[in-house]
């Protein structure tokens, strides 16, 4: 078809990716982690305690005194090409780049902070992207996660006038490659390894209580990859939840205390993975790798690693792209 002169440039159709995390500031200094704590803290799916009781409280205490500590915990895994969960995922995002045939565009985004999926959205729109499949790296579905990052892209949607067709990745906590990568990775590390670990820790990101009985279903999922992959591995696996914030209870055991209790129980020697995290982040790094190994020794023990997540691994990005092609199905017929 021939266009008129005047009419404006249109752009090949194409399909689009568009992988999306939880989010990081743009600095690892206390403005940035302030601006960044704001957002996600904020959000009503993250704390779902009324805005009217709760934002005196973050704007009055929790974004006075927080940002600083946390900075200076960026600090110590900050990278030289950023945040290690900023880089992580836009290597995942180089990786499946032209994987699924010429007509998919690979993107990345955060939930909060930088780049936005807003920004990402409309420029894979703009790119030609009349399809896009959303692609929130959780394994486990929460809704402090999984959905608070549809709901940001649904919520551009309807600034549009005219849409993309949307499709978005299920949870993928149970499924065989995806454990299958786990197992592969955890191997790798383990044999690594100078010491044969004593036990093995899976530590999940933690949530408040009221969300399992309110039906979030994180916490069955959680407890099932790990099921799962102690089976894989053959191994018992003990489960905790880290990353506890304020006063309400939250889901038990905690990784901190566990961790402290391994010694006296005679474990001196422990591995510990989070198999609930995409990408190695502050939460795995700082929280598990850091502070999690000085609370184990301080309690006693003599020997502790912290295994990677499959990150931009090879047998990571396989599956990635295993799961996407799949839900590119019917879209692409390249993949």
């Amino acid at each position: 078809m021939i266009l008129p002169a005047d009419h404006p440039p249109v752009s090949a159709r194409k399909i689009g990716v568009l992988l999306i995390n939880l989010g990081t500031p743009d600095a690892p200094d206390a403005a940035s982690v302030k601006r960044y704590l704001a957002e996600f803290l904020s959000d009503r799916r993250v704390v779902e305690i009324p805005p009217i009781a709760w934002q005196p409280i973050l704007r009055g205490i929790i974004l006075n005194t927080r940002p600083k500590k946390s900075a200076h915990a960026y600090g110590l895994v900050w990278r030289e090409d950023g945040s290690p969960l900023a880089a992580i995922t836009r290597a995942q995002s180089d990786a499946l780049q032209g994987a699924f045939g010429p007509e998919v565009m690979v993107d990345w985004a955060m939930r909060y902070g930088n780049p936005s999926i807003p920004v990402r959205l409309a420029a894979l729109q703009q790119a030609g992207c009349d399809r896009i499949l959303l692609a929130p790296l959780y394994p486990q579905y929460c809704a402090a996660t999984t959905a608070t990052a549809n709901d940001k892209a649904f919520a551009t949607l309807a600034t549009m006038r005219w849409q993309p067709a949307i499709r978005t990745l299920p949870p993928y906590h149970d499924d065989p490659g995806y454990i299958t990568a786990l197992k592969a990775s955890v191997e790798t590390s383990l044999a690594a390894l100078d010491f044969e670990p004593e036990a093995v820790v899976t530590s999940f990101h933690g949530m408040p209580q009221r969300t399992l009985e309110l039906g979030d279903p994180y916490h069955c999922h959680c407890r099932k990859t790990a099921r799962l992959l102690s089976e894989a591995l053959d191994r018992e696996l003990i489960v905790a939840f880290q990353s506890r914030f304020g006063r309400a209870k939250w889901l038990l055991p905690a990784t901190d205390a566990t961790l402290a209790a391994l010694p006296g129980q005679g474990v001196k020697k422990v591995a510990i993975l989070a198999p609930g995290f995409s990408a190695d982040c502050l939460e795995t790094l700082e929280e598990l790798a850091i502070r999690g190994r000085e609370g184990f020794e301080k309690a006693g023990g003599t020997h502790f690693a912290y295994l990677p997540c499959l990150n931009e691994s090879a047998v990571g990005i396989e599956m990635l792209h295993a799961l996407l092609a799949r839900e590119l199905e019917g879209w692409n017929f390249t993949a």
